[in-house]
């Protein structure tokens, strides 16, 4: 099955799209009520860390890069950030500004043949980066999965819910077929799936696009991964359907204490699901910080165009103010601020900064983990008189 369609049992995965079929998971359950056997933040902090407050995933100075026919293709430069178990950090920015290529390098799914790949990943104290492929089967699943954005293509149309579910499973426990039959049913019940022993034989194709979402939600966490990597699983959902598996994801994260690495580009969901922001851009990072520092007083020029972007959802309709121009191609980055084509404040800067260097990301006030990477002087008091007034 693994060789035709990819590692499906190493990493686990989830698309988006479809209605909302499934029996909502009701407020009060328990984690005891659901089935499968849960373990909260405290005590999966308690049993990786005694301290409580080191990191789960460190990510120091990685950089991925693809040769090509055309050239080099910097996908990540130089990227840094933490996660702690029980926490949530959203990575946001355009198609192209390196977020699937980092998370996919986290879960060591790059072929080592066509990468190069410098820098640290520590997952759970464990080196990722250099890791023979056989110990990086055994990391993926149970230490670590990953949600992909199509469930369609993730799941194999010729195999049933049950079989797929459950391999992941027998590979990581030495179990019997009745006992990993029934961790399926518990795991379908608890991403709500109505009737889960009657769909178990069920395939894909039977299934809605939203159904199958939670399907791959159950295969990722069928193991009690410690990190859950969701890359855009709410992509192509409607608002209803996106609201319920938002609530699902974080209803889950309570119960198995797990870090989650949310990629997407709504900064909607972003309010509503992420403890922690990482904004990227050209394949940096451009901004770091919480959520509620990020969306209430932001620090760099992209992350207000971000802003500006979204459309009201009350009152008078306005005219949104959109990024100028493309994102960079990653095969020839420009100069200095990978930004500063596209940013309406590079006059602002003294000199030619903005084009002949490229800003460190560092603190920009009292707050170390509050960082940002540009060369302007006082970005809150533009934010402030120029952003905040034409923000809907």
């Amino acid at each position: 099955m693994s060789e035709m369609w990819g590692d499906a049992v190493d990493a686990s995965t989830i698309g988006s799209g479809g209605t909302a079929e499934a029996a909502p998971i009701p407020a009060q359950a328990t984690a005891e009520s659901r089935g499968p056997n849960t373990i909260t933040r405290t005590e999966r902090i308690r049993a990786v860390d005694s301290s409580g407050d080191a990191p789960y995933l460190e990510v120091t100075n990685l950089t991925v890069a693809f040769p090509t026919a055309d050239g080099v293709v910097r996908a990540v430069q130089d990227l840094t950030y933490t996660l702690k178990l029980g926490q949530t950090l959203a990575v946001v920015g355009e198609s192209g500004s390196g977020k699937s290529v980092s998370s996919m390098a986290v879960m060591g799914l790059h072929d080592p043949k066509s990468t190069r790949m410098r820098g640290s990943i520590r997952l759970g104290g464990r080196e990722i980066v250099g890791m023979p492929q056989e110990e990086l089967r055994h990391q993926r699943g149970r230490a670590a999965a990953m949600i992909f954005q199509d469930p369609q293509s993730s799941l194999h149309p010729f195999f049933t819910i049950v079989k797929q579910i459950t391999e992941a499973y027998v590979t990581h426990n030495n179990v019997s077929t009745r006992a990993a039959r029934k961790r399926a049913v518990d795991m379908l019940g608890l991403v709500g799936i109505p009737n889960a022993v009657r769909r178990l034989d069920d395939f894909p194709h039977q299934f809605s696009g939203g159904m199958r979402q939670r399907v791959m939600i159950a295969m990722a966490l069928v193991n009690d991964p410690k990190l859950l990597i969701a890359d855009e699983p709410t992509t192509a959902l409607d608002v209803t359907v996106q609201a319920q598996i938002l609530d699902l994801i974080m209803d889950l994260q309570r119960d198995f204490g797990s870090a989650v690495l949310f990629i997407t580009h709504d900064l909607g969901v972003v309010a509503e699901i992420a403890d922690d922001v990482l904004v990227m851009y050209g394949g940096r990072a451009v901004e770091h910080g919480t959520v509620k520092d990020i969306l209430a007083s932001p620090h760099h020029p992209y992350t207000w165009g971000l802003l500006e972007s979204i459309p009201a959802v009350s009152g008078e309709p306005t005219r949104l103010h959109p990024i100028p121009g493309t994102p960079p191609s990653l095969l020839k980055l420009p100069s200095g601020c990978s930004f500063h084509p596209r940013c309406e404040f590079r006059q602002r800067v003294p000199g030619d900064l903005c084009r002949t260097e490229l800003p460190d990301l560092v603190p920009r006030t009292a707050d170390p983990g509050r960082t940002s990477r540009c060369h302007l002087a006082h970005p809150d008091e533009i934010f402030a008189t120029d952003i905040l007034p034409r923000l809907p």
